[in-house]
């Protein structure tokens, strides 16, 4: 099973912000938004860093409140972690766990497509889970 799988239930949408936009902003967007990641973007909409709630934090803890007029350039993940649509769920749960991340922008050519969360690869695995359940009963119950 592959990444498009879960882009194709949950969508393609994706929360972005530019780098010079304040950390305030970002704090506000994952707010509303519920979410707790946003993919940074340039004017070509090529991915250039993720700023994530940890991040907001860490800025605060280190400069206080002040660092809410900060840049999102200034604290935001410069090197992120990306994968295809035809990365496998298992390898991107793999790089997950391993980089102790939680959100994964999906780019093909160069263009983000979508963004995967932990929260989402869980979902995807239970699903997957409860059918094979299902089967095994469905099996037992005709044999």
């Amino acid at each position: 099973m592959t990444v498009s799988r879960i882009l194709a239930v949950k969508g393609r949408q994706v929360a972005t912000v530019a780098p010079e936009q304040t950390l305030h902003e970002v704090s506000v967007l994952l707010s509303t938004q519920g979410i707790g990641a946003l993919v940074v973007t340039d004017h070509d909409g090529r991915v250039t860093g993720i700023i994530s709630e940890r991040d907001v934090v860490r800025a605060v803890a280190k400069r206080g409140p002040q660092a809410l007029g900060d840049m999102v350039a200034l604290h935001m993940t410069e090197r992120v972690v990306t994968a295809h649509e035809r990365t496998t769920i298992d390898a991107l749960m793999q790089k997950m766990t391993s980089g102790r991340f939680r959100h994964v922008p999906i780019v093909e050519g160069g263009r983000l497509q979508g963004l995967v969360s932990i929260g989402d690869v869980v979902h995807h695995r239970l699903q997957e889970f409860e059918a094979e359940q299902r089967a095994l009963k469905d099996y037992i119950a005709t044999a």
